[in-house]
């Protein structure tokens, strides 16, 4: 996969999904998942994910700078050997070329069921990670991830992700 970011970018990720946590948000809605090195700072970069054993879908999302909700970008997509595909992630500013994989499109939050636990809260119901993963356990059976440790974090605690 090749990244080229247009913008400035505070933060940016790309997580390899194999199980989900709905009772959270942000990356934390993607278990514990597998972590490939984006680098923010990176005007350029490609990442070799692996082929054998893939993940059910990877996502990748980055953070602008100064921060904006509606110009985070986010790309959900999946291993598809032969196919190609170029194009921006959701939003104009980071452009991501895909070599055997495709995006997956359609999910957002009508995608959520309307009465899936939290859907009421505004932090939940407007989180991309968390509408796709709602889409993933809908469309694709994607497992829960194993409980959370006693003493895990708290629903009122820090966010998964802090801009300074």
């Amino acid at each position: 996969m090749d990244i080229e970011a247009r913008d400035r970018y505070r933060i940016m990720w790309l997580a390899g999904i194999r199980e989900l946590d709905l009772t959270q948000h942000c990356l934390k809605t993607f278990g514990a998942c597998d972590r490939y090195n984006a680098d923010h700072k990176q005007r350029r970069q490609t990442l070799h994910l692996p082929a054998a054993t893939p993940p059910v879908a990877w996502y990748l999302c980055a953070l602008p700078i100064p921060w904006d909700w509606s110009r985070n970008a986010h790309l959900a997509f999946e291993y598809a050997p032969g196919e190609t595909w170029g194009g921006d992630a959701l939003v104009r500013g980071l452009g991501v070329r895909l070599t055997n994989a495709r995006p997956i499109t359609g999910w957002g939050e009508h995608s959520i069921p309307h009465n899936a636990p939290k859907s009421n809260s505004r932090r939940y119901r407007t989180c991309r990670n968390w509408q796709f993963a709602w889409w993933l356990r809908t469309n694709r059976s994607v497992p829960d991830a194993p409980p959370l440790p006693p003493n895990g974090p708290a629903e009122d605690g820090p966010e998964q992700l802090t801009l300074t």
